[in-house]
């Protein structure tokens, strides 16, 4: 199984501001060079989040991006569903994807299960069990923008 870099980095800006105090507002500037990550990738991927109801963006001089939810109200198996284009996994999953054995194959039906069992995993995190070692992911990030 392989996610897109727009899902990894969709739950990187979340991890990246599930570490602010609720309150406290970040940039894209700011989650760009933590990540280095081009802004204009983030900017999409950031719109999309808002739209899904995980941040809310503040616009204006003072503004600045937070998390719209608690980090323990944020299902990562969600986020992941939502952000990934699709789970197209072979050739055979995709609507008009054509195998010569398709009709008779056991493969794709492992190939379902384990995608099943990959999203039930990511189903029983939250993006707080993400940070529960905020302090050495703060430190890390204080590491990369001092140097």
């Amino acid at each position: 199984m392989r996610l897109t870099n727009y899902t990894d980095y969709s739950l990187r800006v979340l991890i990246f501001l599930a570490l602010k105090k609720e309150e406290e507002l970040s940039t894209i500037k700011e989650i760009s060079e933590a990540y280095n990550i081009s802004k204009n990738h983030l900017m999409k991927i950031i719109h999309q989040l808002g739209q899904l109801g995980y941040v809310e963006t503040i616009r204006g001089r003072n503004g600045g991006i937070k998390l719209a939810k608690k980090p323990k109200e944020i299902n990562i198996g969600e986020v992941v569903s939502k952000t990934e284009e699709d789970f197209h996994i072979v050739d055979c999953f995709q609507e008009g994807g054509y195998c010569a054995i398709s009709p008779a194959c056991k493969l794709k039906h492992a190939l379902y299960e384990a995608f099943l069992a990959f999203l039930n995993v990511l189903n029983g995190y939250t993006l707080e069990d993400m940070i529960s070692n905020k302090d050495d992911l703060q430190q890390l990030f204080q590491s990369a923008i001092d140097h």
